[in-house]
């Protein structure tokens, strides 16, 4: 039993092994697909066409993600820290919106059956998992998070600045009524949005606008440079996709043998 659990861990956590690869390959393409159905569906004329087909899909791809959910929990050793981690919500809110739909048949709740059909489309967040460069990104998001917090707060500091002159300086028949309106039309222009629902009409106010226009494109870059500088920083070591059966830990080295987080066996089939 132990070993058929851990060839069943294998092939679901680990995409080193050709069966892991081919089970990996196998989701990719299933949640794929039920993303291009949900949104077949969304087209009217589609679905009124083709409702019983895209509805019978739906329901074999629910299946199959019901059997892999189960199937993940049975294959570690404490489920609990699988079905409360990120992607197992993701995957458990990935199987339930077609059996809730079971229970909103009625004219008067058409409104929550389509909200239920549209989280469907959250299971494109479960391709996340599959991706190995993912993991690098999302360190060096982490790394960064803080110099990113400190820079999106001084550039909403700017914004109140300069949204507040822009408002001393222009008056209310050009768009800027108030402060908050004023600032909303500094963020439009900063970001390089350019909504055009509010523009300055003194030459004052449109020589403010262009200097802000020209910072924007400086301070745009900086967020990307921020995250590119952590990522490369050091080169990461060598790691494999096995996830802990014990707590679900990945990222672990090549000839790793115990658990980085819990210090458990990766690999006893006799525990």
């Amino acid at each position: 039993m132990k070993k058929w659990k851990h060839r069943l861990h294998e092939i679901i956590y680990e995409a080193d092994t050709p069966a892991g690869k081919l089970f990996d390959v196998f989701l990719l393409i299933t949640i794929l697909l039920s993303v291009v159905f949900v949104a077949l569906e969304s087209v009217a004329a589609i679905d009124a066409q083709y409702h019983d087909y895209l509805d019978l899909a739906e329901w074999i791809i629910t299946l199959l993600f019901t059997i892999e959910y189960f199937l993940r929990i049975i294959s570690v050793t404490k489920p609990l820290n699988y079905i409360f981690s990120f992607y197992g919500i993701i995957d458990l809110l990935s199987t339930l919106p077609k059996y809730l739909s079971l229970f909103f048949i009625g004219t008067h709740n058409l409104v929550a059956l389509k909200a239920l059909r549209l989280l469907r489309v959250f299971r494109i967040l479960k391709l996340t998992q599959y991706i190995s460069e993912s993991n690098t990104l999302l360190k060096a998001l982490k790394s960064s998070r803080r110099k990113i917090a400190v820079f999106v707060f001084s550039v909403f500091v700017l914004c109140i600045i300069f949204g507040t002159l822009m408002y001393l300086i222009e008056d209310e028949s050009s768009g800027f009524t108030s402060i908050p309106r004023s600032i909303y039309w500094c963020i439009v222009t900063l970001t390089t949005v350019g909504y055009g629902d509010i523009a300055p009409q003194s030459p004052l106010g449109q020589l403010l606008a262009s200097f802000i226009m020209i910072m924007g494109y400086g301070i745009i870059a900086v967020p990307t440079g921020i995250v590119t500088a952590e990522m490369t920083k050091k080169k990461e070591t060598d790691t494999n996709t096995q996830a802990c059966p014990h707590c679900m830990t990945t990222n672990h080295k090549e000839e790793a043998i115990y658990c980085h987080h819990c210090s458990k066996p990766l690999n006893d089939v006799n525990e």
